[in-house]
């Protein structure tokens, strides 16, 4: 597997020869690599080289370490396309995962300035606050806060939002939704989030700020959305 006499690093050669294990699925989620002593000891080479491949699936997203137990195979990553615009329950659908939501909060609040002044509507006008952890197979994803105008959008209830809001709106109310701005940050969990989403504090996370709007350029939603950064990944095609 390691070839000494080859121009590519041999530390690029270890990484790319774990990376082809996990592609094939040789090494598949959960499972424990070798250490770096064993590695070392195998291919006759540096256990710093050993390390600086390990290292790098680490930073790519492919290895997790834990302390005392060892370094494990990460769950795949859900790539997420920039370009259409489809709700969770539609992304999760077309890989062939199970969508559900955990409902948090469900109530009608006064807006503040800066959501009304994103809704499109007067301060102290009422909006709905609907906090949900997003799960696709049982797995905590996401955590959601979508902000909507009551007037605009009736009749929601905490049964419609455990599945799709989406749907509820096109399908009950008429309306079509055309287009949305995002935002996307890069943060870190705080101790709630990282309890909600079974992950460690502190850990990466994806913070994504979504406008949507309907057909007539009408706001219709303000959502924040905090991705856990071991399961997502995002990608945009551009041309020239």
């Amino acid at each position: 597997m390691i070839n000494k006499n080859s121009p590519l690093p041999i530390y690029y050669q270890l990484e790319s020869h774990i990376k082809g294990l996990i592609e094939q699925g040789a090494l598949s989620p959960g499972d424990t690599i070798p250490s770096e002593r064993e590695y070392a000891e195998t291919y006759q080479i540096s256990r710093m080289t050993v390390r600086q491949a390990i290292n790098s699936l680490v930073n790519e997203g492919l290895l997790y370490r834990k302390k005392g137990s060892g370094t494990f195979v990460s769950e795949r990553k859900i790539e997420q396309p920039l370009q259409g615009l489809t709700s969770f329950t539609e992304d999760m659908k077309k890989r062939g995962m199970s969508p559900s939501s955990s409902l948090l909060q469900f109530e009608v609040v006064p807006a503040t300035s800066f959501i009304a002044n994103q809704l499109g509507i007067r301060e102290g006008d009422s909006v709905y606050e609907i906090k949900r952890i997003r799960l696709a197979d049982n797995v905590p994803m996401a955590l959601e806060t979508n902000y909507l105008s009551e007037s605009l959008v009736k009749g929601l209830s905490e049964e419609i939002v455990q599945a799709s809001i989406y749907s509820y709106i096109e399908e009950n109310l008429g309306f079509q939704i055309t287009r949305a701005d995002q935002l996307i940050e890069a943060t870190k969990a705080s101790k709630e989030e990282a309890k909600l989403l079974q992950i460690p504090k502190d850990h990466p996370m994806l913070f994504i700020q979504r406008n949507t709007y309907l057909s007539d350029g009408t706001p219709l939603e303000l959502v924040f959305s905090r991705y856990r950064g071991d399961r997502y990944k995002f990608f945009v095609e551009m041309e020239r």
